[in-house]
């Protein structure tokens, strides 16, 4: 038996929220730009994920470290609403993570700026082994020397039997398949875009079904490809599947990859036939990409269903 239903393991972040009126595009070197909000909230792909999960009913507890500030504070303070417990032992001496994600009311693009720090500063002294047990481990980014943790948690994952799920991002990447394989052998379900998988196979092919096939032989066995609001393609149990995003009111997008990701896996582990585990997870995104921060449109179980079929998505095999 397993006291947790998933582990989070990645960063956890202080995201400042920045809109202005004036087009990005229009912003010059020297200009000053005048804000018209400015929010606070809580990121990384580990406290995304595992809120996520834990509003879908799972039982959710992660790794992720932190420093000794008062970011770190406020995000222990965000874990509590979500009843998501640490299980990192010890604080960085660098700060806890940062981002910047700045957007334009009249522009659809974004910058985001990211200060990595405590969560590079990850190792295997900073949990028990024992702790890592669940039924499911979600593994998010890990960079710098944190690097060994993720192969070590695809590891355990691989000689205890437990499914892992891996959502890289542009930095783990680029380190290409090779460098990868450890964790990609150990990968029950892989999540990722279009981007991160033509740079792990490190082939600028527009082919999704090359893309699939090609980080399938590496391990994973099932391949998940977001393209943002184009077509997204899955290969699971041999077959591919192809879904197109629902059009929605698009106010901020971050955190929507870990939000679809998350959803998805949750959707297998409660065994929703796979095209059902699809919409759950596009229909949970569609809902959070129309709300600023990366937590604050994430539905309920009971919700997700229901917004999943007012969307009326539609997923097909080819």
């Amino acid at each position: 038996m397993f006291k947790h239903d998933v582990l989070c393991v990645g960063s956890a972040t202080v995201d400042h929220f920045i809109t202005t009126e004036q087009p990005l595009s229009s912003i010059k070197a020297g200009d000053k730009a005048r804000v018209v909000s400015e929010e606070l909230h809580t990121g990384g792909a580990a406290t995304n994920t595992a809120a996520c999960f834990s509003l879908l009913g799972l039982k959710t507890k992660i790794l992720a470290k932190l420093g000794d500030d008062h970011e770190a504070d406020f995000v222990k303070k965000d874990l509590q609403k979500y009843k998501i417990k640490n299980i990192c032992k010890h604080h960085s001496r660098h700060h806890t993570d940062t981002g910047t994600i700045i957007s334009s009311l009249k522009e659809k693009d974004r910058i985001i700026l990211v200060h990595k720090g405590a969560s590079t500063d990850l190792n295997e002294h900073d949990f028990k082994r024992s702790q890592l047990k669940a039924r499911w481990i979600y593994l998010g980014s890990l960079v710098d020397k944190s690097f060994k943790v993720a192969v070590a948690v695809a590891d355990y994952a691989q000689r205890k039997n437990i499914n892992l799920a891996f959502n890289p991002s542009s930095y783990m990447a680029k380190k290409g398949g090779k460098a990868l394989h450890k964790i990609l052998q150990a990968t029950s379900v892989m999540i990722l875009n279009k981007e991160e998988a033509q740079s792990l196979l490190e082939k600028k092919t527009d082919s999704f079904k090359v893309l699939l096939q090609g980080i399938h032989k590496f391990g994973p066995k099932t391949v998940v490809i977001t393209d943002g609001r184009k077509k997204f393609y899955a290969l699971h149990e041999e077959k591919i599947y192809e879904m197109i995003p629902p059009p929605v009111k698009r106010v901020n997008t971050a955190g929507a990859g870990d939000c679809f990701a998350s959803s998805l896996v949750a959707g297998m582990i409660k065994r929703y036939p796979f095209t059902e585990a699809l919409k759950l997870a596009q229909a949970n995104a569609s809902s959070l990409i129309q709300y600023v921060g990366t937590k604050n449109g994430l539905l309920r179980e009971k919700e997700a269903v229901v917004y999943m079929k007012k969307l009326k998505i539609k997923v097909k095999i080819i």
